[in-house]
């Protein structure tokens, strides 16, 4: 474990860091977890999500992939949103992307990365779908396209599935978001895609597409 050493080091100093301002700290948080959010996130070393929105461990519940899909046939993404809205009870999904995504860069210019390419076919999927939008700009301003229009594809993806829907039926309060994150200036951005009905879907979602391609 020698190789590993400076990690445990790290996290002897995070914990001597948390006790220090709040020595009950890890007695609570070992107790339960309630936490309002759900963040469906890329897989991106460098998109660190609690960080990102300033949120403690126990806040913010999360589930990562390469290119932050949420596909109809993954049963971990699809079990992590159905333990999160039935058992946890969160108030807001959120789907947040990121521009220059790895990913989504290789969909674009058709490179190979291996097993991978199995998973990235859902972004092909995205690419296809919005080929005019993407066709119509210039190609240094296609990946950053394609990285929103990624996300916005997902959260409805979200909005799709059983769980969702069936907590819209009983009326149980979940809100699905669209957020892209620039790791050269750290800040979010809007995608303008809050969905938190089913009759808000097809509207909402035009919209936010329709908005990315009038900014163009």
């Amino acid at each position: 474990m020698d190789q590993l050493k400076h990690l445990f080091e790290n996290n002897r100093r995070w914990v001597g860091k948390m006790t220090a301002s709040d020595a009950g700290f890890f007695q609570r948080l070992s107790r339960q977890q309630q936490p309002q959010y759900l963040w469906i996130g890329c897989a991106d070393s460098r998109v660190p999500a609690n960080e990102i929105v300033g949120l403690m461990p126990g806040e913010l519940f999360v589930h990562r992939n390469i290119s932050n899909v949420v596909a109809p046939n993954d049963t971990n993404c699809l079990s992590v949103i159905q333990y999160a809205v039935d058992v946890l009870r969160v108030r807001h999904i959120i789907v947040c992307g990121h521009y220059g995504c790895g990913g989504i860069e290789a969909v674009l210019q058709e490179r190979k990365l291996g097993l991978s390419d199995q998973w990235l076919k859902y972004v092909h999927d995205v690419r296809t779908k919005h080929s005019t939008q993407l066709g119509e700009m210039k190609k240094t301003l296609q990946l950053n396209r394609l990285c929103e229009l990624n996300v916005i594809e997902q959260a409805l993806n979200v909005t799709q599935t059983s769980v969702i829907r069936d907590a819209w039926a009983r009326q149980q309060r979940v809100s699905v978001h669209a957020l892209i994150y620039g790791i050269e200036s750290g800040l979010l951005r809007d995608l303008g895609l809050c969905i938190a009905r089913p009759s808000e879907t097809d509207e909402r979602y035009e919209a936010a597409v329709k908005s990315l391609a009038v900014s163009a």
